[in-house]
């Protein structure tokens, strides 16, 4: 079917004038004039085209779809003001009959309102659609001059056209007043949780679990950082013992999967508008098809409530074709499973999801059409499955249909193509016609969260979710993109996702995480509000409070950093200098508080001075951060306002960096090796003493410096791991130690010199009368000959 005809049979006649007028360009383009006939096409009929294009069509367009969209933000905002004012639910009693009529009336109204979100979508996805169509039309007519397709592409990214983003806030106040009204009407049946729905996000059922999906793209400069962070927490799956015996150890296989429909595409049609019963199928396997891998066929089942489920079973890959085609019914797999003693309902459920799929292919004559093929890393705690991650790379799309009947991309009379399938080939497919092949420019994540999971999502998915390195891509799907791709003149709608690729998903981490912050935070809002309403019942809904920080977007230096500014900016200043704090007590007025604060943190304060020159001279530290916090205290505090007993940085779960443990147990390395230095020169120093009780003394004074190293690298290794741990406040530099190894070791440098300057003295006979005095030539002997250093 023609656009053309298409976009007047989906108009909503409310909005009839606000279309594109697709057959005034497709005049302007002459399209429907014979080429003989067609006149030259000049530079004033091409201005005269992107005129009407760009600056009238696209415009009314816009225009029409940002005013709309405002206009439904209202009147969704004034309906959640009406839940509001509802008297609260209270458990135990019936609701009131003015009530529950007064949430009808809402309830009617949110329909209308839902009613027009879903035609504003349509409408929004035909005119995208449309302008895409007809600068093809334009470039493949009139392309041997002028170009505007990548302009148009532009041009439509930069407006809210064919995007979630702008519908997600929408949607998710439409779900929460859904739930709660439903909540109130039904009361607590179970049958309500369906409208508390993510919109980023998509509920699907796995051999009976239910998940809930989240799909994200991911640039490639990201992916590295994207995995090891995954890594961290999730070890990778090995997805088939096949993969696993591969020689090069690679556990992540390469997946073709072969989508099919009819030649009207169909049920691509069905999924671009999603509709409720919007089927697919699919044929799937690991490798090469050469090696002969399980084949499996798939069709996957969406029900009106917007959940999907799977229907499988493996298929040797001889009975592919008799399958597809009717004449063979899978009775060697049924006869196998009740030669294997299989219980009946297990043989009665794979007979009827065979006949069923079967019954689908034949009703309604499909066929492989679009082949896609990746790489896929997998992520799961093989004892936990409550969240499983797949990364797919290598993402490329490959023709398989019949549809041109002289030129088929495979052959009719089989059901894949042979010639890559035959030659083993691989990504980036170059030894076949380009025009057959898309290749997609990133990388797919998805994330599936098991039951309520969805709700208490694990922190580190919440932040991997909002942070920078993932760009949200909800229901993305291979089968419609590689349709959308590949098959752009056989179709009439193109999914919303399109208009993304031609925008840079990379964003700024600061800008990324204030936008999450600030989505979450009116989520949690809306959230808070309903709950109110529905009182005990609101327990329900998440309990979710928006993030303090984000480790994915500010380092740990960074957060240091901005805290030596802050404290450094609040310092009061007067003509340069700080003002001390009596100064800033008597110009502000307010030495009580200035001494209250003073005093409850005073304990606090000389905690933080633990192991430094501060504790012994009052006013001196070593560090800026000591400084800081020095600026920090002699702040006055406005009346009311105390002094927090938990900083931002320490509230959330414990994360420590490696290096920081790696560096607490270098040091302590460090110490002990000072420790076995000491002890060999000790040990030394008292065997060679002989008779002469000095040097031994000093042997066992270096053997207690040396046990006191010992001892202290341990008490320090223990102590700064506590301060670690608590994420203290207080300064990791402690010169108690330090100082005094320094100590002894400089007095037994001096000692060294003073006696060796002796002895050099007494074998010269400088000084023979004193040296006798000592004890004669014998003494010290090994200081003498200056052997101690």
């Amino acid at each position: 079917m023609r656009f053309g005809k298409t976009l007047r049979q989906a108009f909503y006649a409310p909005w009839k004038d606000k279309y594109i007028d697709y057959g005034r360009l497709k005049s302007i383009l002459r399209e429907d004039k014979p080429e003989d006939e067609d006149e030259p096409w000049t530079e004033d009929d091409e201005n005269r085209f992107c005129d009407e294009i760009f600056n009238t069509q696209l415009e009314k367009v816009a225009q029409f779809q940002e005013e709309k969209m405002a206009d439904l933000r209202q009147r969704v905002d004034a309906v959640f003001d009406k839940l509001k004012e509802l008297p609260p639910a209270e458990e135990g009693k019936p609701l009131p009959d003015s009530t529950a009529e007064r949430l009808r009336e809402l309830e009617a109204d949110l329909d209308g309102i839902t009613n027009e979100v879903k035609e504003l979508r349509k409408f929004s996805n035909l005119n995208y659609t449309g302008f895409l169509k007809i600068v093809k039309k334009h470039d493949r007519k009139r392309g041997d001059r002028y170009k505007i397709r990548p302009i148009m592409q532009v041009s439509l990214s930069k407006r809210p056209f064919n995007s979630e983003k702008g519908y997600a806030p929408l949607l998710n106040k439409l779900s929460l007043m859904y739930f709660a009204i439903r909540q109130q009407l039904e009361g607590d049946d179970g049958h309500a949780e369906q409208y508390l729905l993510d919109p980023d996000s998509q509920p699907e059922t796995h051999n009976g679990e239910k998940y809930t999906a989240h799909k994200f793209w991911v640039h490639p400069d990201n992916l590295l950082e994207v995995k090891t962070y995954i890594l961290r927490r999730l070890p990778t799956l090995v997805y088939s013992e096949q993969s696993a015996k591969e020689v090069d150890g690679n556990p992540d296989p390469t997946i073709t999967s072969l989508y099919f429909d009819n030649p009207k595409f169909e049920l691509y049609s069905k999924k671009v508008e999603r509709e409720s019963d919007a089927p697919s199928l699919r044929i799937r396997w690991y490798g090469q098809l050469g090696d002969k891998p399980d084949i499996f066929l798939e069709q996957k089942i969406v029900h009106p409530n917007g959940s999907s489920e799977e229907r499988k079973f493996s298929v040797k890959e001889k009975y592919v074709k008799p399958f597809l085609d009717g004449e063979y019914k899978m009775e060697k797999s049924v006869q196998k499973m009740e030669r294997q003693g299989r219980g009946a309902e297990d043989v009665d459920e794979f007979r009827s999801t065979a006949d069923a799929i079967q019954e689908f292919v034949r009703d309604n004559k499909l066929a492989p059409v679009v082949r896609a093929n990746y790489v896929r890393t997998a992520f799961q705690n093989p004892v936990d499955d409550r969240v499983r991650i797949s990364i797919d790379t290598d993402i490329a799309f490959i023709r398989e249909d019949t549809l041109d009947r002289d030129r088929p991309c495979r052959d009719p009379r089989e059901w894949h193509r042979h010639d890559i399938d035959e030659s083993n080939m691989t990504y980036p497919f170059k030894n076949i016609n380009q025009s057959e092949v898309s290749r997609f420019p990133y990388a797919v994540l998805e994330i599936k969260l098991k039951g309520d999971s969805n709700r208490k999502r694990p922190t580190w998915i919440q932040e991997l979710i909002g942070s920078h390195l993932v760009y949200p891509a909800p229901r993305f799907s291979k089968f419609l993109h590689g349709v959308a791709s590949l098959f752009e003149d056989y179709v009439n709608q193109l999914p919303f996702w399109l208009s993304d690729l031609g925008t840079d998903i990379r964003k700024d981490p600061q800008e990324a995480f204030e936008e999450e912050e600030g989505r979450r935070a009116e989520r949690a809002e809306n959230e808070l509000a309903v709950g109110s309403f529905l009182g005990t019942l609101g327990t329900k809904l998440s309990s979710y409070k928006p993030s303090k920080s984000s480790p994915m977007s500010k380092s740990y230096l960074a957060e240091r950093a901005a805290a030596d500014a802050a404290a450094a900016a609040a310092t009061p200043r007067s003509g340069g200098f700080t003002l001390p704090a009596a100064a800033a007590d008597e110009e502000g007025g307010s030495s009580g508080r200035q001494g209250a604060a003073t005093g409850a943190g005073g304990a606090a304060d000389a905690d933080r001075d633990y192991g430094t020159l501060s504790g012994i001279f009052p006013g001196f530290s070593l560090s800026k951060y000591a400084r800081a916090k020095r600026a920090a205290r002699e702040v006055v505090l406005p009346e009311g306002v105390v002094e927090p007993t938990e900083w931002i940085k320490n509230s959330g779960p414990l994360r420590i960096e490696p290096k920081v443990w790696l560096a607490n147990e270098r040091t302590f390395l460090k110490w002990q090796h000072i420790c076995v230095l000491l002890g060999t020169l000790a040990i030394s120093l008292y065997t060679a003493a002989g008779k002469n009780s000095l040097a031994e003394f000093m042997g066992i004074g270096y053997i207690l410096v040396a046990v006191f190293a010992g001892c202290w690298s341990y008490y320090i290794l223990h102590t700064r791991r506590t301060m670690i741990v608590q994420r203290s406040g207080r300064d990791f530099d402690n010169i108690i130690g330090p100082l005094v190894i320094s100590a002894a070791l400089m007095v037994s440098l001096v000692l060294n010199f003073v006696f060796a300057y002796r002895a050099a003295f007494a074998r010269e006979g400088f000084g023979e009368q004193l040296v006798q005095q000592q004890g004669g030539n014998n003494t010290l002997p090994i200081m003498a000959h200056g052997d101690l250093w």
